[in-house]
């Protein structure tokens, strides 16, 4: 009765144990229930932890990356999160904290290809419909606009509307020099010559 799912890329392994939830409806083959969830990083300690846990992975991992393809890195996760992520210098820090009390928090360095490895088996989860387990998984939609300009340098912003404001002063300008046309000039009247003295 028991069900495993298993995600893999060549430096990641994501498991998930449970077990279906037949009050709900769900086949014997789903996962309704989870368990308990274990990750295998290359090189790195096998984590294991609840369903809470591997909410708060996805919830920081997956907007992460996306900042990060957008050229806008930054962190997710505070300081009394189960799991946070920031950029750290040419590699990504993912610090884990157990629930036992006491236990240090947990810090893997990942580089890129590791990164990628997590975020492709996250979304082979995501978009497994064996797995019914209700997680609160963030929103797919693309970065606001204010995120992507807070990101470029002033100059860069304000580049463009100066150009415009430069085009639009200097044709002005060559209007305005150009000389006006002439009004066209009206034919001279006819005028009868005077009569000769007789």
């Amino acid at each position: 009765m028991k069900q495993t799912t298993r995600y893999e890329q060549t430096s990641c392994r994501l498991v998930l144990e449970g077990l279906p939830d037949l009050s709900a409806g769900h086949s014997p083959d789903s996962l309704g229930i989870l368990t308990g969830f274990s990750l295998a990083l290359a090189g790195h300690t096998e984590l294991e932890g609840q369903r809470d846990h591997l909410e708060a992975l996805i919830q920081v991992v997956i907007p992460y990356a996306r900042h990060l393809i957008s050229g806008v890195p930054r962190s997710f996760g505070s300081a009394h999160s189960p799991v946070a992520i920031r950029p750290c210098e040419a590699l990504h820090e993912l610090q884990l904290r157990s629930s036992q009390p006491d236990t240090p928090p947990l810090l893997l360095k990942l580089d890129d290809a590791e990164l990628a490895d997590l975020v492709r088996c996250l979304d082979q989860l995501r978009l497994d419909g064996r797995v019914q387990v209700p997680l609160e998984l963030p929103a797919a939609q693309p970065l606001r606009r204010r995120d992507l300009q807070q990101h470029q340098p002033l100059a860069r912003r304000i580049a463009a509307p100066l150009a415009g404001l430069a085009a639009l002063a200097i044709g002005s300008a060559l209007a305005l020099m150009q000389p006006l046309p002439k009004a066209p000039s009206s034919p001279p009247a006819n005028v009868s010559a005077p009569a000769k003295p007789g």
